[in-house]
């Protein structure tokens, strides 16, 4: 569910965008609006198919970006999406940064990493 906001950089081949993504602990996935992946010069690696909350069933192609947040950077996967498509901070780029969503406090914080 997503309830709070969070600003951060990507990066791609042609430069960077600034963009506010709405932290989505119920999204596994980043999601880029088609204007922001086309400026920074993603490219489609791959196409999967996504099950909405409603049930509904798209197609979206995936690519990898460079992204900078207050808490952590790193590459992650990004769904490239279409125009109208919203900028979404899913629940694999926050594990790949090593953070958590905590939900009463509305904020990102620093995952406790186990090794097993």
């Amino acid at each position: 569910m997503g309830i709070t906001y969070v600003e951060g950089k990507v990066r791609g081949p042609l430069g960077e965008r600034i963009v506010r993504f709405l932290v989505d602990s119920g999204a596994t996935y980043t999601v880029l609006p088609e204007d922001v992946w086309r400026s920074i010069g993603l490219n489609p690696m791959r196409e999967h198919e996504f099950i909405l909350a409603d049930g509904t069933v798209i197609k979206r192609k995936v690519s990898e970006c460079y992204i900078s947040l207050p808490q952590g950077e790193g590459h992650t996967p990004a769904v490239l999406g279409e125009a109208d498509d919203y900028a979404l901070l899913g629940v694999v780029t926050l594990e790949i940064l090593g953070l958590v969503f905590n939900p009463f406090k509305r904020t990102l914080q620093p995952m406790r990493m186990l090794l097993v």
